[in-house]
């Protein structure tokens, strides 16, 4: 059972805070994909240091350049980030600060090993591998 014990990531990365954030994104996405399919990606719930994001029912939750500039403000000025994040029945808690990433899963831990084992190289890498498909699922159209 996931979720007794956080996994935590400290990175040094020269990326830029939104290089960052979608390469971050962009892997609890896809290790989280190979147990749960091809289900929708929802973010949830998204907590900065100025407010607090959650989806208008029935709407999906979606990073708008508001958003968007919140998160990548608080990122800059290294203040907390919280990421609920649901993906068919797994749920998952991601916690930014600084340069530290902390990871939970409700269900599966195994998903926690893997995205802290492939973020620590991609956050690291000058270009970080993330399918360029992803962002436009995540990010407002407007």
């Amino acid at each position: 059972m996931g979720g007794v014990k956080i996994k935590s990531l400290v990175f040094n990365s020269s990326l830029d805070s939104r290089k960052k954030l979608m390469t971050i994104l962009f892997w609890i996405n896809r290790k989280t994909a190979r147990t749960e399919g091809c289900a929708s990606f929802l973010l949830k719930k998204i907590v900065t240091q100025n407010n607090t994001y959650t989806p208008e029912d029935p709407k999906i939750l979606k990073l708008t350049n508001d958003i968007l500039e919140d998160i990548l403000d608080s990122m800059d000025k290294n203040k907390t980030l919280k990421f609920e994040i649901n993906m068919g029945k797994e749920h998952i808690t991601a916690e930014i600060e600084e340069n530290i990433l902390s990871i939970t899963t409700e269900h599966n831990s195994e998903i926690e090993d893997e995205i802290i084992e492939k973020l620590d190289l991609e956050l690291n890498k000058k270009y970080p591998n993330i399918c360029e498909s992803f962002k436009p699922r995540v990010t407002s159209t407007k």
